[in-house]
Formats: C-alpha cells, structure tokens, sequence
C-alpha cells in the first residue's frame, strides 16, 4: 500500500508530507482546492509525462516521492532483481524530479531509472482511474483491452496481434510478387549478370595488397639492381673495399689494446661494425641474384590491376569493396528469386495464416467465459445502481477475416430498464447511466486485480442520492481488501470512508498554496456538513452529517 507522499514545488503545492493508512480514504474540498493535483503528482511518480508547467511558480524545480509498501508479488520481486534494485526492507521508494523546462530525473530506491521503469513497477503498485474514465468505455478499442486486461490476456493478445502482422505481411508479398513479376525478373536477369560478371574476375581482396607491391616491385626492377649492386661494389670492391678495411682496422686495433686497454671498446665497435658489414654484403647480394627484370610478369600484373581499377570505377566504388559488392548481389538476388517463388510464398502465408488462427482461437476461447462473467457481474451491480431491471452484455462478433486484435469484434451492450432491447453503450447511456456503469465495471475490475492501492478520481460524477451512498459502500467494499482512496464531491461517498482529508487553498505570503487536512471525527462532521449544505451550514445540517457518519459505521 501507499505509505508515503512527499511533494515539493508543484503547482500550487509548496511542501506536502503525507502519511496514508489502510482502508477506505476520502479526499475533499473546495472545487479547485488541489485535490487532484495530489494525484496528478502521484501519476508524475509513477511514469506520466511531464510539463514544465507542474513547477510552482518560481521556483526552480519540483520534486516528488512516494513511498510503497512491497507487496509479496513473485514477479514483482524478479524485475526488482532484473533491474539490480535492492529492496530488501520490504519497501519501494520512487522519486521524480521534474525541472522549470520540463526535464526530468527518476530513481527507484536511490537507484536511477527511466520512465518506462517507473511505469512498470507503478503498475504492481498502484491504478488511478481518472476522472473521465468512463469515457473511454465508449470506444471499440477501450472495451477490447479491458475485457483483455480484466482476463490477464494482455500478453496473448499481443502475440495474435504479431501473428497476424506476420500474415499480413506474407499475403502482401504474395500480391506484390504476382503484381511486380516482369519487373522482377528484369531485376533478377541484371544481378544475375553482375554476379556473373564479378566472378569472372574473381577478385580476392587479401592479395589485392600484395599484388600492387610485387607491381610496385617490378616497376623499380632495374633502379633496384643498379642499388644492390654500387652498395656490393663499395663493399667489397675497389682500391678500398669497406668490408676489408673495417677488418683490418679491427685488427690493428686489438694489437694496440692489448698494449692500452683503453682501446678495446673502440676495437669492439669496429670488430661488431665488420661483422655487420660483412653480413650485409651477403644479403646484398642475395637480394640482387634474386631481384629480375620480369616484363612479362609486369605486363601481366598491369592488366590485372588494369581489370580490377576499370571494374571498381564501374560500379563506383573502392577497388577493395569489390567483394562485398559481388555478396551484395549475390544476397539481394537469392532474396529476389526467393521471393519470386509463388509456390514458396504461398506456403510462407499459409504457415503464417495458421499460427495466427491457432493464436486467435486460443484468444477467443479465453474472452468467451470472461465476457459472460463480466455480463453478469456488471448487471448485477446496476440493479443496486437504481437500474433495476437493467442488463449488460459484453458482445463477442465473429470476424471471418480475423483482425490484428482476434477473431471477434467486442462491444458493450447495455438496456438501462428491462423494456428496452440491447444497444451498443454509446447509443443509449446517459451521463448519468454511463457513470454508474463504468463505475461499476472499474469497481469490479479492482476486485478481480492484484493492485494493493486503488485510486478514484472524482469517477462518481453524475450522481447522487441513494446511489452515490451504494456507490460509497462498494468503495467500502474495495477498502476492506485493500488501500482504496476516492476523490469526491458527494458527502454519501465521503461518509462511507474509514478516514477522511480535507484540500483547501490558503494565501500565504502573497501566494495561493494548497494544505491537506488530515480531519479527526469532529472535523470530520464540518466537512461532511459544508458538502451538505454549501455556505451557511446550520445544527441541523451538522445532525445529518453526524448521523451519515454514524450510519456508515
């Protein structure tokens, strides 16, 4: 359960620390006191978009957290574990930090997080029913995924929804085969020619490297031997040849060192240098026997870089790239012949027609006894809502062709009295009507979900009397199981709460700040009375809230 609300800087809202309890809790006020604004900040905690508008007015920045009770959720624990969270004390701690330019920064237990994560974990820890969410029970697309939701089919209809998006895609490639096919022969026949053409001359980019070195050797050929052999010459030829006369010195020397020592390193020197002289001259002429005046093979080489530089700057790329280039088409024609095979395709899309109807069958066997049961509990619950008579039908339409949310279309259909025949909600509710239906239906949504805290944002709109005192009861209800709080003008609903805030503006220090009021039983009498009975609230207005108050206990 909600355990914790703290808000700093937002909207109207200067500092708020809010501590919640168990039960069934009322929050009320003054229209455009900020009772919604507490939820609103709650939501920006669990993951809802943020404006740079939500900063109070200047300040710098608006900062919120609540803290939650863990609840004992299994897979709750294991995206804890995913996401490295530690929350071993039994505890959850979002925080959200939302800056004048509406920026912001998330963590879960001090450990930073994205926004999708805030929404994922918000989702085992609380639902708010907004204000107008019986609205949405108006459209096609609302009632399917609540039938969904309310069945915890969500992930199955995910999956008949890829499924049939893989279909689809098989039949399209089926008709734009058949509808393209000169075209893509056409295709096929030019790659086809490429890939021939690249084979043929079968470039091999390891020995690209070392073919333009042996060009560049043979090139050089004759300047090279020249080199080799003058470097040979002064080695070893001539009046003076160096290799001689850095042996003979060497020799000298190691004569006169045996007479001064200070001689012998200069002696090592030339002794070390002759070797290496001597050692260059054999590879020197190694070098020169070796290197040959080729020009044949250079001749060969030419037309061979010729060949390849003339192919690169044909299809406009490096020489180097040619080998890529030739997989490309050899892939792109393989895909291409592939996807020109009708037989081929066509099996493809029967394949993939087949695991969408194994998937929507499965969907569509599971919504069946959920549409039936939701029918009747819904129906149910408006005999209490001064529907007497009234029925609800959750209708499931078979779509031959299938769709990408499963075989059947849903749509609710309500009679509010027993004279009138079915018809799609939209049609025949009133304001009224359709508030107490959806009520009803989110009600026993909440019973049937795991959520430990459940929100209620002003969803009693539209009614009154007998029934605003029913609909107390069922959030009553709710409370007894669970951490429920409800945002209501109606005191029939306020008075059934185990305990009761009031949300008021104030003017402090030139600015409209709203406060929250935790109210003991005496206030709670005030409140429940203002509801009643608007400016001038007499003794006998405060008797009627006393004795609502009573009666709810």
């Amino acid at each position: 359960m909600l355990r914790r609300l703290t808000i700093r800087d937002f909207v109207i809202v200067d500092t708020l620390e809010l501590d919640f309890e168990a039960g069934f809790g009322a929050l009320t006020g003054e229209t455009g006191a900020g009772k919604s604004i507490l939820l609103d900040a709650l939501g920006l905690v669990m993951g809802d978009r943020a404006e740079s508008g939500v900063v109070r007015a200047g300040q710098a920045r608006a900062e919120m957290s609540a803290e939650f009770d863990l609840p004992d959720t299994p897979a709750l624990h294991a995206w804890l574990d995913a996401q490295a969270i530690d929350a071993e004390d039994g505890s959850v701690l979002l925080r959200r930090v939302v800056d004048s330019g509406g920026r912001s920064r998330a963590w879960i237990n001090g450990t930073s997080a994205t926004l999708a994560q805030l929404r994922e974990i918000g989702e085992w820890l609380a639902d708010i029913h907004g204000q107008h969410a019986h609205h949405a029970l108006l459209r096609a697309d609302a009632q399917r995924a609540l039938i969904d939701r309310y069945a915890g089919l969500e992930p199955l209809a995910e999956r008949v929804g890829a499924a049939w998006s893989g279909w689809q895609r098989a039949r399209r490639a089926c008709a734009a085969a058949e509808a393209d096919r000169e075209g893509s022969a056409r295709e096929r026949e030019l790659l086809a020619w490429q890939v021939e053409e690249l084979d043929a001359l079968d470039f091999d980019a390891a020995a690209w490297d070392e073919l333009n070195l042996e060009h560049a050797r043979l090139g050089h050929a004759a300047s090279l031997i020249d080199g080799a052999s003058m470097a040979v010459a002064a080695l070893e030829e001539g009046e003076a040849p160096l290799v001689s006369a850095l042996s003979q010195v060497s020799a000298r020397l190691a004569e006169m060192a045996r007479i001064d020592p200070a001689l012998a390193a200069a002696q090592e020197l030339l002794s070390s240098a002759a070797i290496q002289a001597d050692e260059a001259l054999h590879a020197l002429r190694r070098y020169r026997d070796r290197l040959d005046l080729d020009p044949q093979r250079l001749s060969e080489i030419e037309a061979r870089i010729g060949s390849v530089t003339d192919m690169a700057r044909k299809y406009r790329v490096a020489p180097e790239a040619l080998d890529a280039l030739r997989a490309d088409c050899r892939n792109h024609l393989a895909a291409l012949t592939e996807s020109a095979d009708p037989a081929l395709l066509a099996a493809r899309a029967a394949a993939a027609e087949r695991d969408y109807r194994t998937l929507a069958g499965e969907l569509s066997a599971a919504r069946a006894p959920v549409a039936a049961a939701l029918s009747a509990q819904v129906s149910e619950a408006m005999q209490s809502l001064s529907m007497t008579g009234g029925r609800f039908e959750v209708a499931l339409e078979t779509l031959p062709e299938g769709s990408a949310h499963g075989d059947e279309h849903v749509e609710f259909l309500v009679a509010a009295n027993p004279s009138q025949p079915l018809r799609p909600l939209g049609k025949v509710a009133s304001g009224g009507e359709l508030s107490r239906i959806g009520l009803a239906i989110q009600v026993i949504m909440s019973r049937a979900a795991a959520t430990p805290t459940l929100i209620f944002d002003e969803v009693d709109v539209g009614i009154g009397g007998r029934v605003a005192e029913i609909v107390g009861r069922m959030l009553g209800e709710l409370g007894a199981q669970r951490q429920v709080m409800c945002v209501t003008h109606l005191p029939q609903v306020a008075a059934q709460a185990d305990w009761q805030w009031s949300i008021a503006k104030r003017q402090r220090d030139g600015e409209t700040v709203s406060t929250v009021s935790v109210l003991d039983a005496s206030a709670r009498i005030d409140e429940i009375a203002r509801m009643l009975g608007g400016v001038n609230i007499t003794d006998t207005t405060r008797n009627h809230a006393a004795e609502m108050l009573g009666t709810a206990s």
